[in-house]
């Protein structure tokens, strides 16, 4: 039997959590969605249920985060960014992606849509702009991310390094 270090385990376990939340993150777009078409709110409703779904599940996993075990101790930090904040946020490589897809597909094959081009199918610009939301919320939730770590993280360890 391996001993897995209690960082990685903790990264294992919100990896999980961060998969198991996938159908929900969908099913709460589904809604969302079906609530503003049952009261004739199309008009930007792509962007707005994306971006209300994602500071959602930001939020959620920084709370889900905080009660995990980390041992930030002996991480480095470099330049105010610990390593082991890199390492908690690659948990959401292609998580963004996958979300937009499931989204786009859900606007294109929804017939009470399609008398709404712009929703129905969204241009480039329309995603780009929605992207571009979409980055500011992820900032804001990686630096929460590192506040945390570094929060952590006893202040004898933070050399002059780490500034």
């Amino acid at each position: 039997m391996t001993n897995i270090s209690p960082n990685a385990a903790s990264i294992g376990q919100f990896h999980r959590y961060i998969a198991e939340r996938k159908l929900l993150l969908r099913k709460h777009y589904e809604q969302l969605l079906a609530y503003d078409l049952s009261r004739q709110q199309w008009d930007g409703c792509f962007q707005r249920n994306v971006l209300v779904v994602l500071t959602q599940a930001y939020d959620e996993a920084l709370a889900y985060l905080q009660i995990l075990p980390f041992d930030s101790s002996a991480v480095p930090i470099n330049r105010g960014l610990s390593e082991l904040s890199k390492q908690v946020l690659t948990v959401f490589d292609g998580f963004v992606d996958e979300f937009l897809l499931f989204v786009v597909d859900k606007h294109r094959t929804s017939c009470a849509l399609s008398n709404f081009p712009s929703e129905h199918k969204p241009d480039k610009a329309y995603v780009n702009a929605v992207r571009h939301d979409i980055a500011g919320l992820w900032q804001n939730f990686a630096l929460a991310v590192n506040a945390y770590i570094l929060d952590s993280v006893p202040p004898s360890i933070l050399g002059e390094d780490s500034l």
